[in-house]
């Protein structure tokens, strides 16, 4: 079965004629539709959605002459209504859908006769384009062809590059208040404590790959209980982090510090409105999280925070970890991306099925950066297709990103570390984008985010002459590991 999208163009009787556009669904086997519109032939449309069109008795005589026909969807199959219409003299059958459209299936051996369009329309596209256009329109069908790039790739290009960057820079400026602080007599033991809670080790690092490889295999077989779960954490997660990432900035806004007195604690009034604002964006967006025309903006607002405060509060202790977290996660990301079509009953990738919801759940993921084609196709029509970016593809070489500012910070060596990976994470984003263009299906990003970050990182201190110190981490690390 092969189904596609196209467009159904539809102009009104007035003067300047008033004009729009509806989603068409129609099979490609059947009958092929102009590239353009410019190449598509306009018809008057005759509105019969009173009948379903199984009987040619249904309708007058010479009523469907040369024209567009709409009728209801039911009681007999596509082709037989189109049979029934050729032979009545029309030249184009639009079947209108109360249900959602699906793809037109029938067994096209049987009406080699049948050569006139046939397409799935919504039934309240019609009744809008009556009360739009009026009861004289003419209609035209087309299909253009998909764009090569579409723009919002460029948007998840400046969102992921921004919140690395952003990140990095955060977490150096943590670090340079803590380089400060155990000048001070007393807080050497308390920041100690800190570092041991936020610090990946080697160890750590391994189980957290552990953990992430056993947790895609569970979503993948109980997705539809655990999506709720992955969905309530991210609402909580994603609150806590919007609320560290704005009292950030207001912390450095000298103004509206009043406190009041709660248990034993002077709280900021400020900082209490900031955490009930943080609270009902995370409870907003997963109440109307499935609407999708503004929903993924709140999504993606509270998707940056969440990477920004995971990026500014784990930390690496050396490159040693970094490489071994990076590589051990681009080998799961290209395993059950690339292998494990191999090893499924329907051969499809365990990563992209989880991703994109298996079995059609309704319910999707928020785990990733989600922006709409912005490029105007069928697609965009029918749908809201939406460009995707993993939040792991943004942690992941953001981690790298803030070990090399946490090390520029400790050395004193002017942002050259931090600056290089960040430019080397934008050219592995750029060449995801080329790959992802070339081969038209969905890549791991961090097949070339990875090589991209950490080559640049060793070339960098191979070329400062400091690989043995950034590969186990500055002194000042080092002697407060445990």
């Amino acid at each position: 079965v092969a189904a596609d999208e196209g467009i159904l163009h539809a102009s009104g009787s007035g003067v300047p004629p008033v004009t729009k556009d509806y989603c068409i669904i129609y099979n490609s086997n059947w009958i092929s539709l102009p590239k353009s519109l410019d190449n598509a032939t306009s018809r008057t449309l005759e509105n019969l959605t009173s009948t379903v069109l199984c009987s040619s008795s249904e309708v007058p005589s010479g009523l469907m002459k040369d024209k567009a026909v709409v009728v209801m969807r039911g009681n007999c199959t596509s082709l037989e209504k189109a049979r029934i219409a050729q032979s009545l003299g029309a030249k184009m059958l639009l079947i209108a859908s109360k249900p959602r459209l699906s793809p037109l299936s029938d067994n096209k051996t049987d009406f080699e006769d049948v050569t006139l369009p046939v397409a799935l329309i919504r039934y309240n596209d019609i009744v809008d384009m009556q009360l739009t256009l009026g009861n004289e329109v003419n209609v035209t069908l087309y299909s253009p062809p998909l764009p090569e790039f579409d723009c919002s790739m460029v948007v998840i290009f400046l969102i992921a590059v921004f919140t690395v960057a952003l990140g990095g820079y955060w977490s150096g400026v943590a670090e340079l208040e803590n380089l400060k602080a155990i000048a001070s007599p007393g807080e050497r033991e308390t920041r100690r404590k800190k570092e041991e809670n936020v610090t990946f080790t080697p160890v750590t690092v391994i189980l957290f790959v552990v953990i992430c490889c056993v947790m895609l295999v569970l979503l993948y077989f109980f997705y539809k209980w655990l999506v709720y779960v992955i969905i309530s954490v991210f609402c909580l997660a994603s609150a806590m982090s919007l609320y560290n990432c704005l009292a950030a900035l207001i912390g450095e806004i000298p103004f509206g510090q009043c406190r009041i007195a709660c248990c034993n604690k002077n709280i900021e009034v400020r900082l209490i409105f900031l955490a009930v604002f943080c609270i009902a964006a995370a409870v907003i967006w997963a109440v109307f999280r499935n609407e999708d025309r503004w929903a993924w903006i709140l999504q993606d607002i509270l998707g940056v925070a969440f990477c920004l405060n995971f990026i500014k509060t784990l930390k690496m202790p050396n490159f040693k970890s970094c490489v071994i977290l990076l590589g051990l996660l681009l080998l799961y990301d290209v395993f059950f991306v690339f292998i494990t079509p191999f090893i499924t009953k329907n051969g499809a990738s365990i990563m992209v099925e989880v991703a994109a919801g298996p079995f059609g759940n309704s319910e999707k993921l928020p785990v990733v950066i989600r922006v709409p084609r912005l490029e105007y196709s069928a697609s965009t029509l029918c749908d809201m297709p939406f460009s995707l970016l993993g939040f792991g593809d943004i942690i992941v070489p953001g981690l790298l990103v803030a070990y090399c500012r946490r090390f520029d910070v400790q050395t004193s060596s002017s942002s050259v570390y931090y600056i290089s990976c960040t430019i080397a994470y934008a050219i592995g984003m750029v060449l995801t984008f080329i790959v992802l263009a070339l081969m038209k299906m969905g890549q791991p990003a961090l097949l070339y985010l990875v090589p991209c970050t950490l080559i640049t990182s060793s070339l960098v201190a191979w070329r400062r002459k400091e690989m043995k110190k950034f590969w186990k981490g500055s002194s000042y690390q080092v002697g407060w590991m445990p």
